[in-house]
């Protein structure tokens, strides 16, 4: 692994930036240091977005802070002089399409209350700054002023545990964790990003301390949970979690799902590893999109089954049944969002339509499906169908390599017969070819209850098959049923 930081700085976009501000430090006199995430991936040949620098001496971070934002030509996003942090935000531009994010901070030394996670805060040297850092890979620095532009600062060998695959904490694990517990959590995300295995002491202060982010906000918790989500194998940061009991306490839900219960020599298979499988082939299966993209795609993934430990029965004739689990599931999406602290708006729809509708292409298998069943699970997937296909083929978790195949095929079925029903229809964003504005004109009606039920009629003969999508075939059908419908809304 290359090490030799100047040389990887040298002409590289990132080098330039981080050489600008080391030039901007020079002249006001700061010594400063990036550290953090951006040295580790530097070194791992990853790309980076967020910058963090380190000053010396007290207040220097939110001046250098201000001379960066004013030699860029933005302001401070924001300034907090209590910490002595501040931060500044560059539009995107050129390589780096998302824009920077610099983080500036004086060095400091942090100690915490058993029962608090607000720090005491004081002034320190660098070794106290990367002293507070979770582990060894994201405690490394590089000087910046030009004097030492581009060496390694790396106190606690993070290159050799980059180099090894390893997450190790600079400070005995039990110590790290006590003063901020979110830094387990920050474990398993690490390692699903990376691929690295927890050092062994520091996997067992985890489960040893896993009730200790009980203390953390639920804000944090939910951040890191969203960046395993977003990791190319999100399942390797849930089992960890779960095998330290912290998933447990901070997603109740996902663990319910683990086990196999045995009645009679009939065995259900675990939902829980079959749900991190499924996510991870969904990721795979969509590894040419952002997460940004895919991100709630994957919720749906993470939570397409959260409804069988409810729904979960067993008989002696069908074995073990989930009925339901598709609808009990999409029920508690809106409770679980708002508990997590994840939005809830059309994302947290999505995520509830994914749910309700995961098992329904499953019986369009048949061959003798009509286009009514296809209809109706175009209109109430729309633009979302393609995005429901996947998840349903990401669902296929068989060992039986000849079973994957058969599915795969009758899914291949199912498109087509979406293809046709659709070329047929132009059912995707249906909107009803006469619409209320009409009905009311046409009919002299008032808006109220009879204009949605001649709507709701008119959609379902177009669902039927019974009429066509077109306005002359829905207006001669409302003709038809409006003496009917009006009247039963007077009786």
């Amino acid at each position: 692994m290359d090490t030799d930081i100047t040389e990887s700085l040298a002409g590289t976009p990132l080098g330039l930036v981080l050489q600008r501000v080391g030039e901007i430090a020079d002249r006001a006199g700061v010594e400063t240091y990036t550290v953090g995430g951006v040295v580790r991936d530097l070194i791992l040949g990853r790309s980076t977005s967020d910058i963090d620098f380190v000053t010396l001496g007290g207040g220097t971070g939110i001046e250098l802070a201000r001379g960066v934002a004013a030699d860029f030509g933005v302001k401070p996003v924001s300034v907090y002089p209590k910490f002595g942090t501040a931060a500044v935000r560059i539009p995107p531009e050129g390589p780096f399409a998302e824009g920077l994010l610099l983080e500036f901070v004086a060095a400091r030394r942090e100690s915490y209350r058993a029962d608090s996670r607000k720090p005491i805060v004081e002034d320190g040297t660098l070794e106290d700054d990367q002293l507070r850092r979770d582990f060894t890979i994201n405690a490394m620095a590089i000087a910046l002023n030009r004097q030492h532009f581009g060496s390694l600062v790396d106190p606690f060998d993070g290159v050799a545990d980059l180099s090894a695959g390893v997450l190790r904490t600079p400070l005995e694990p039990e110590k790290t964790f006590e003063d901020d517990p979110l830094r387990m959590v920050r474990a398993a995300r690490f390692a699903a990003q990376l691929q690295f295995q927890i050092e062994a002491s520091a996997y067992q202060a985890m489960t040893r301390h896993a009730t200790r982010i009980e203390i953390v906000s639920q804000e944090r918790v939910t951040d890191e949970l969203q960046k395993i989500v977003c990791a190319d194998r999100p399942s390797t940061g849930f089992k960890i979690l779960e095998g330290t009991g912290l998933l447990a306490l901070i997603f109740a839900e996902l663990t319910e799902l683990k086990g196999v219960e045995n009645v009679d020599g009939q065995r259900h298979k675990d939902n829980f590893y079959h749900t991190l499988e499924v996510l991870d082939n969904l990721v795979e299966m969509t590894a040419e999109r952002p997460c940004s993209d895919t991100q709630w795609l994957r919720w749906s993934a993470l939570l397409h089954d959260i409804g069988k430990p409810a729904t979960k029965r067993f008989s002696a004739e069908s074995g073990w049944t989930f009925h339901g689990h598709e609808e009990r599931g999409a029920r508690m999406i809106g409770r679980l969002f708002r508990r997590l602290r994840l939005p809830t708006d059309e994302r947290m729809n999505y995520v509830r339509k994914m749910i309700r509708l995961h098992h329904r292409p499953v019986s369009l298998v048949d061959e003798h499906v009509t286009d009514s069943a296809v209809r109706r699970l175009l209109y109430d997937a729309g633009d979302d169908i393609d995005d429901l296909m996947t998840l349903v083929r990401a669902d296929i978790t068989s060992k039986n390599p000849r079973r994957v195949r058969r599915y795969l095929r009758a899914f291949d079925e199912v498109d087509r017969k979406m293809v046709d029903v659709e070329e047929k229809d132009r059912l995707r964003n249906f909107q009803p070819p006469v619409d209320g504005n009409e009905i009311m004109e046409v009919l002299g009606l008032p808006p109220g209850r009879v204009i949605g039920d001649l709507k709701e009629a008119i959609k379902e003969a177009i669902l039927d098959g019974r009429i066509p999508n077109e306005h002359d075939a829905a207006f001669a059908f409302l003709m038809e049923i409006k003496d009917e419908i009006i009247e039963s809304q007077t009786r």
